[in-house]
């Protein structure tokens, strides 16, 4: 059975570039544009791995993660938070994540390494 991650962005393109990446490693992907739009797939879908943003419109990626942490059903996936800038003041303002990864720094790259970090195994073009 294909492990599940669910991919939560406003960008359509970072969106369709992080769908795409876990998919040829063997993911089933669910996405949504915001933590509202992920609430409503986790009723439905318990992801193994959940990448997200932080800066989305109706509920952010803090909101969300304090939403999943809340929950025994959701509190132990793993977390990847996508974030704006690698030179942003609030860089570690998250800490409940497993890794963070810049949009403005190559993302596949750091992709490979957030999949080893988050999931404690090598994955990479299995």
């Amino acid at each position: 059975m294909a492990r599940v991650a669910l991919v939560v962005d406003d960008s359509m393109l970072i969106r369709h570039t992080v769908c795409r990446f876990l998919e040829e490693r063997g993911f089933a992907v669910e996405s949504a544009t915001n933590g509202k739009e992920a609430l409503e797939i986790l009723k439905t879908v318990l992801p193994d791995l959940i990448i997200t943003d932080i800066q989305m419109p109706k509920m952010d990626g803090t909101e969300l993660i304090t939403n999943l942490k809340s929950s025994t059903h959701t509190a132990d996936i793993p977390i990847v938070i996508l974030q704006g800038r690698a030179t942003s003041s609030d860089t570690n303002a998250e800490t409940r994540a497993q890794y963070v990864i810049f949009k403005d720094i190559e993302i596949v790259a750091q992709l490979d390494r957030a999949l080893v970090v988050a999931l404690g195994q090598n994955i990479i073009d299995s």
